[in-house]
């Protein structure tokens, strides 16, 4: 068993604030004097009523959320919201605007079509490769939703500010990029993310949705697949996954409390992606797969000279105790996924021992 803790670029599940997982260590076996541990205690305790209702109020007062809007937490992952978003939203001849710009927009657009919904891709970046965000995009303006994916993880672009869509609007899935920086939450209807990649552990989804798309909900919803159902009790129409809100209303302390907020958090994130590709752009040896004006700050994707030097630098990253640096299988390479939780100093770390890689190599 290692001694000390790797230095973690794991796409998701991810790493988490080595101070939450502390008080979650410290306080697993006898939580808040129960007596029991977090995954032992009722549901409908007021042990657990403190948690998630906190783990909401956090959440409000960081994305500046109205009262209009509500904070859930669901099973299913994002994967899930693919389906429920066109099945809640899209009844009644409604059509929707889709953006796809990689991976998980695909499969969102993918989801929709199988249900015969009515759908419109308004712009795509397949045509080279998913390596940037669309710009100029015309919508729809009787669309009901525009979908998009803020962050992509496997192509490692980011949408650099949300696009104008003349009030139509905004369903995004932040899965990777939630809580990284302040929002304009005015745009958007909904928005939705797994929790594993910067919240919190796998096992639930925070949807945070306003009222008048909850108003466009059909009746004729099984129950579990209505977000009406989910708003209506509080998240808790049925057992919820107990030990992942308790980890986000954590992470939401810690971001308040400890960080001060997202504007901080944000120019945290600016530093520590600017460490990666200002290296990167004066060396010849690695090259980043984005185009600059869409680079993501929370996945770092990028390219050695050949494709025996990357599974070279993957063995050699993971002897030298860094984890979780090799590309998604899917278009292989290599990525550094440094969320809000991974330090400054796990970043420079990296840079250090790709200049000695290069240097050895190059």
């Amino acid at each position: 068993m290692k001694e000390k803790r790797i230095y973690n670029f794991n796409a998701g599940p991810a790493c988490l604030p080595l101070p939450v997982l502390e008080e979650i260590q410290a306080s697993f076996l006898n939580f808040n004097g129960s007596g029991m541990s977090i995954t032992e205690i009722s549901h409908r305790s007021k042990w657990f009523d403190d948690v998630i209702n906190d783990a909401i109020a956090r959440t409000k007062r960081l994305l500046k959320l109205d009262d209009t809007y509500h904070v859930l937490f669901l099973q299913g992952g994002a994967s899930m919201q693919f389906c429920m978003i066109p099945m809640n939203f899209l009844a009644d001849g409604r059509t929707a605007d889709y953006v796809n710009t990689g991976t998980w927009s695909t499969k969102a657009i993918k989801e929709a079509e199988i249900l015969g919904k009515k759908i419109n891709v308004v712009a795509s970046s397949e045509d080279r490769n998913f390596s940037y965000i669309p710009k100029n995009i015309q919508f729809n303006s009787d669309a009901t939703f525009v979908h998009i994916t803020s962050n992509n993880t496997i192509k490692g672009t980011q949408w650099a500010s949300f696009p104008d869509t003349k009030g139509v609007p905004i369903i995004s899935d932040m899965s990777s990029d939630i809580m990284s920086r302040p929002l304009d939450v005015k745009k958007f209807g909904m928005i939705y993310a797994g929790a594993q990649k910067n919240i919190g552990p796998a096992g639930v989804c925070m949807v945070i949705i306003r009222d008048d798309m909850l108003k466009l909900i059909p009746k004729n919803l099984p129950a579990m697949l209505k977000y009406t159902t989910h708003s209506d009790k509080n998240s808790m129409y049925n057992t919820p996954p107990c030990f992942g809100i308790y980890t986000i209303q954590l992470v939401m302390k810690w971001l308040e409390e400890t960080i001060g907020g997202l504007e901080n958090m944000e120019k945290f994130n600016q530093k520590k992606a600017a460490l990666l590709y200002d290296f990167m752009n004066g060396s010849d040896f690695y090259k980043a797969t984005a185009d600059p004006d869409s680079q993501s700050l929370m996945n770092v994707t990028f390219r050695l000279p050949t494709e025996a030097l990357e599974k070279e630098f993957i063995k050699q990253s993971i002897e030298n105790d860094f984890g979780g640096l090799k590309g998604h299988r899917s278009v292989g390479g290599c990525r550094a996924s440094i969320y809000n939780a991974t330090p400054e100093g796990a970043v420079d770390a990296l840079v250090d021992f790709m200049k000695t890689f290069e240097k050895k190599n190059g």
